[in-house]
């Protein structure tokens, strides 16, 4: 069993950074490949990034490449999300995701993750 508590949500004006936080216990992370997905109000929960479990691959949606960057520190077991360059269509609940994984692959399908956060709110002003 593992838990997830996401932090580093907040307010912030378009243009603006933020870093996301996510704390796991339970089980050490090294062993297991994260992500991070969103979801805005009335709409489906959507991959935004991924990261094998040894932290050498990773993947993106399209719309925050190049703004966004995943990264893990298994010896502290937390997973990160910077945010640069904000739009107001990043706003969404964020939640951190894992799963375990016997190799180093990248999951980008929620359906394949096992544990969740709650989630933290990001909300981009205009």
């Amino acid at each position: 069993q593992v838990q997830l508590v996401e932090s580093g949500g907040g307010l912030v004006q378009a243009g603006g950074s933020l870093r996301l936080s996510c704390e796991a216990s339970g089980r050490p992370v090294r062993n297991y490949a994260m992500a991070w997905f969103r979801q805005a109000p009335g709409k489906e929960r959507e991959f935004v990034a991924a990261i094998s479990k040894s932290g050498i691959t990773t993947d993106y949606k399209n719309s925050v490449k190049g703004r966004f960057t995943i990264s893990k520190d298994n010896a502290e077991d937390t997973l990160y999300l910077q945010m640069n360059s904000l739009k107001p269509e990043d706003t969404a609940v964020y939640h951190c995701a894992t799963r375990l994984s016997l190799n180093d692959d990248i999951y980008t399908t929620k359906a394949t993750y096992d544990y969740w956060g709650h989630g933290t709110q990001v909300t981009v002003s205009l």
